[in-house]
């Protein structure tokens, strides 16, 4: 018996790749990857920074499919999301980010 899986990858940042694949029932989420062809076009060390994920929880290689799942190869992030709110709020400033924003009039500063 055969399942429906789709594989999803994302080489950049506004960049997504989606491959739907039919694949023998048992079939492991490092088989899948590897049947997509993906991996063809990334460097080894690429390759081995790679998490896979299940709609977006954290699996193994050895994890078996089931039927719509959907694989996603995750790249390690290049920035921690915590710095870069801080350094995106020192940009925009306190009167135009957040909780900041909207002040109602004669309201102390920061509510």
């Amino acid at each position: 018996m055969r399942i429906s899986v789709t594989l999803v990858y994302s080489p950049c940042a506004r960049e997504v790749r989606e491959v739907a694949l039919t694949v023998e029932q048992g079939c492991t989420a490092a088989q899948a990857v590897h049947t997509s062809g993906l991996l063809q076009e990334m460097s080894q060390a690429q390759v081995n920074a790679l998490e896979l994920g299940v709609w977006g929880r954290k699996i193994p290689t050895q994890h078996v499919l089931r039927e719509y799942d959907r694989v996603e190869l995750s790249r390690p992030l290049t920035v921690d999301p915590k710095v870069a709110r801080r350094e995106r709020f020192v940009r925009q400033g306190a009167k135009s980010a957040g909780l900041f924003a909207k002040r109602r009039a004669g309201a102390k500063a920061g509510y």
